[in-house]
């Protein structure tokens, strides 16, 4: 995997978001920029897709064995809520993160983990 193109397709959806979230629902340009990160993600998952959600299986089979994976996109931004015996009581999240592009454990505010990727050297 050429993990400095996934990092520019990565930064490419992190930026494409935020300039989403930017804008009201009622700005005439919310539509177009709404189509181009669909465009955006639907190429991410054609060319990424299935590598990463090799991955995530590998970090929920260690992490959160009881939850689904899901596409790669839904691990951006805020990330996936996962149930884990190792945080009774927490909502830890899942997320993918770009620069480098790794996969992290967000337990809460004060306690993320690296669990792949890059980071971990």
């Amino acid at each position: 995997m050429d993990s400095k193109a996934l990092d520019k397709a990565l930064v490419a959806l992190e930026k494409k978001k935020k300039e989403l979230e930017a804008l009201d629902y009622n700005n005439p340009k919310y539509d177009d920029l709404e189509e181009e990160l669909h465009e955006l993600e639907d190429k991410f998952q054609d060319e990424y897709g299935h590598y990463l959600e090799g991955v995530l299986q590998e970090v929920h089979d260690k992490i959160c064995p009881d939850n689904d994976v899901l596409l790669p996109i839904a691990y951006l931004d805020e990330g996936v809520i996962v149930e884990s015996d190792d945080y009774p009581g927490k909502e830890p999240k899942l997320s993918l993160v770009s620069s480098p592009p790794r996969i992290v454990l967000k337990v809460d505010k004060n306690t993320t983990k690296v669990v792949w990727g890059n980071a971990l050297g």
